[in-house]
């Protein structure tokens, strides 16, 4: 047996996030094998049809405030910010 403790890196995303933003990141996961912009929609979709507002809008203030977002998670808050401005 090992002195050292099994203990993986911590996930780039899972430090110091926005729960809503490492949920973002789990989406997107599942969609990582589309094309970027396609990705994007389906992510963007899945947020409005499964997300309460107060979750969309915790991962857009996230966004503004400087979250480190992959680029397809980056793109679906874009789109989602679309549908929200008036």
């Amino acid at each position: 047996m090992s002195d050292s403790p099994a203990h993986t890196a911590p996930d780039s995303h899972a430090a110091h996030t926005a729960p809503e933003v490492r949920m973002a990141h789990e989406i997107a996961a599942q969609f990582a094998h589309r094309p970027r912009a396609e990705a994007a929609g389906e992510i963007a979709q899945h947020i409005r049809s499964f997300w309460d507002p107060r979750m969309r809008r915790r991962l857009l203030e996230a966004t503004e405030t400087g979250a480190d977002l992959d680029p397809p998670v980056a793109d679906a808050a874009a789109l989602l910010r679309e549908k929200v401005a008036p």
